[in-house]
């Protein structure tokens, strides 16, 4: 009888393993599909491996988490994983797909840097000059507020504001970014937008709007500071200025709009300039000219929202880049004489 039992126990056994077994082979073994197609998939900083056999299952590249994991506990590569983006394919088993996120062979990437104050079009010129894009190919992408054209499925409330016909001059945010060498114009665009939303916070906005500003009005306002002032604190100035001549009714008179309109980079326009009769030039029209002039880093969007009231109401900028204040007309005009002529 008793040996009987033990019989069983053991056959039992050996048929739970064989199960096990088979299972542990087609859960680990055979890939999830048969498609090549390319998944970029993130290892962010200390995720452990339950939580990339998650996210691996949740991308649909894995079978199952729990064989996975057992995978990984087998092959002894539970503190292999390196942190980092990694194409990966639903036709690699458990075994191809541990190997890559443990080699570390990630995605190829690359870097590029958009400067604070650059136009769209100056973007797209870099672009093409890197290789990643072609310059009509990004300004047509970004000629229109109308994301979902190029990014399907995305929505951004900020955009929402523009005014029909505009482009989204003001809103690729100037930054360092790390692109994969395959990133097209639409990936480039949504990590400038995605960067935007994250750096002109919630908080920014109910700030604004305390002030009966926009984030458009902010981000048009912004661009001029950037183009006409240097340092963080003069651009705290400089828009306490434009503020008050905002209020006052009085022309902007930025230098910046000028050149936006006649395309040069002149310290100080020629009165003939300063007459084009253009929605864009502040000296002929009052108020905020009708959209952003460039990209403005975020130093002058806080400039913008948060400015500092002074008795000045005149500025000028030096050739060195230096910013000088002027209480009264006849010293402005006494500081371009000095400083301009």
């Amino acid at each position: 009888m008793l040996r009987k039992a033990f019989l069983t126990i053991v056959l039992t056994a050996a048929g739970i393993g064989v199960i096990a077994g088979l299972m542990y082979w087609t859960q680990t073994s055979l890939p999830v599909s048969s498609s090549n197609e390319e998944a970029l998939f993130v290892v962010a900083e200390g995720e452990g491996v339950k939580e990339i056999a998650q996210n691996l299952h949740d991308a649909g590249l894995i079978r199952s988490t729990y064989w996975f994991e057992a995978y990984v506990f087998f092959d002894g590569s539970e503190t292999k994983f390196a942190v980092g983006s990694f194409f990966l394919k639903p036709s690699m088993d458990a075994g191809d797909i541990v190997e890559v996120l443990t080699t570390g062979q990630g995605a190829p990437e690359r870097q590029i840097t958009i400067i604070e104050g650059w136009t769209n079009a100056e973007i797209a010129d870099y672009l093409q000059n890197q290789g990643i894009a072609d310059t009509s190919d990004f300004i047509s992408a970004v000629s229109t507020n109308d994301v979902s054209t190029i990014i399907p499925g995305a929505a951004y409330d900020f955009l929402e504001e523009i005014p029909t016909g505009k482009s989204l001059e003001g809103y690729l945010f100037p930054d360092t970014y790390r692109i994969f060498e395959n990133a097209n114009t639409a990936d480039i665009i949504e990590r400038m937008l995605d960067n935007f939303s994250v750096r002109f916070t919630d908080k920014m906005v109910a700030d604004a709007a305390a002030g009966n500003m926009s984030v458009y009005n902010i981000v048009t306002l912004a661009s001029i500071i950037e183009k006409e002032v240097r340092t963080d604190q003069d651009r705290k100035i400089a828009a306490g200025i434009f503020y008050e001549r905002l209020d006052a009714g009085v022309a902007l008179q930025s230098d910046a709009t000028v050149n936006y309109v006649t395309g040069n980079q002149a310290l100080q326009p020629t009165i003939a300039e300063t007459e084009i009769d253009n929605p864009y030039n502040t000296y002929r029209y009052a108020g905020l000219p009708p959209g952003p002039i460039c990209n403005p880093s975020l130093s002058a969007i806080l400039a913008a929202i948060y400015p500092q009231k002074s008795d000045y109401f005149y500025f000028l900028t030096k050739p060195d880049g230096e910013t000088v204040f002027s209480t009264t007309y006849e010293q402005h005009l006494e500081n371009k004489q000095r400083y301009l002529q």
